[in-house]
């Protein structure tokens, strides 16, 4: 039987299991059933209404957070020598080609984000297998596959996400911070929905939100009434 701690006890009596919280409550709540001493990442998790499987419906797509994320991420930009300049300038954490992506196949993946330029994508491509269990391949719907690397830089420093639906229908992202005020983690939470309530394909039949959930690292999750999303 799992241990359950004190402090994960108390968290679970402020969250009623039964209750569809609005957006608004969750964003407050979710600070205060937060037990950890470091900065928790603040997560929703989208359950919908689509079957990955069909193309057409294997919802992705990139965000742009009001507030961002509160995380600094860590850029690696994988390009020929005349965009290293521009990539450096921008704020890109790791610039070059041929000796990451041997570093890559090797199982070094202390990125966050890859950005690439078309033309080294050839290169990339076997690399798909590290890369693309980890959602790090670069990818023109993401908008990380692209010559004004600068610009995508300050685009995911900025608070650009990207999200992806995976294989049982759910888009997990993280949102903020527990440190971020409660308007703030409503705000970013609410550009995500729309972002995904704008991606609804039309083969999509019957519910589209099936449910959605808020929690911050190691907490309780915190169920979101759905119905406040419908139009």
């Amino acid at each position: 039987m799992a241990f359950v701690s004190k402090k994960r006890k108390v968290a679970d009596t402020k969250v009623d299991a039964n209750k569809s919280y609005s957006l608004k409550e969750a964003s407050s709540l979710v600070k205060q059933i937060t037990t950890c001493k470091f900065d928790a990442s603040v997560d929703l998790h989208i359950r919908l209404g689509v079957d990955p499987k069909k193309a057409d419906q294997a919802i992705r797509g990139t965000v742009t957070l009001p507030h961002g994320t509160g995380k600094t991420k860590r850029v690696l930009v994988l390009c020929t020598p005349d965009k290293e300049a521009a990539a450096k300038d921008a704020g890109a954490d790791y610039v070059g080609l041929d000796e990451f992506v041997t570093k890559i196949e090797g199982g070094w993946v202390d990125v966050d984000v890859i950005i690439a330029t078309p033309s080294v994508m050839p290169k990339i491509g076997k690399l798909g297998k590290v890369l693309g269990p980890r959602n790090l391949m670069p990818n023109p719907k993401t908008g990380t596959v692209t010559n004004d690397v600068a610009a995508a830089i300050n685009d995911v420093k900025g608070g650009k996400i990207a999200f992806k639906v995976d294989k049982v229908g759910i888009v997990h992202a993280s949102i903020g911070r527990v440190s971020f005020a409660p308007e703030k983690i409503a705000e970013n939470s609410q550009e995500l929905l729309n972002a995904i309530i704008k991606a609804k394909p039309s083969s999509a039949k019957g519910t589209y939100l099936k449910g959605i959930s808020m929690a911050s690292t190691m907490s309780p999750g915190i169920a979101i009434d759905t119905k406040a999303f419908i139009n």
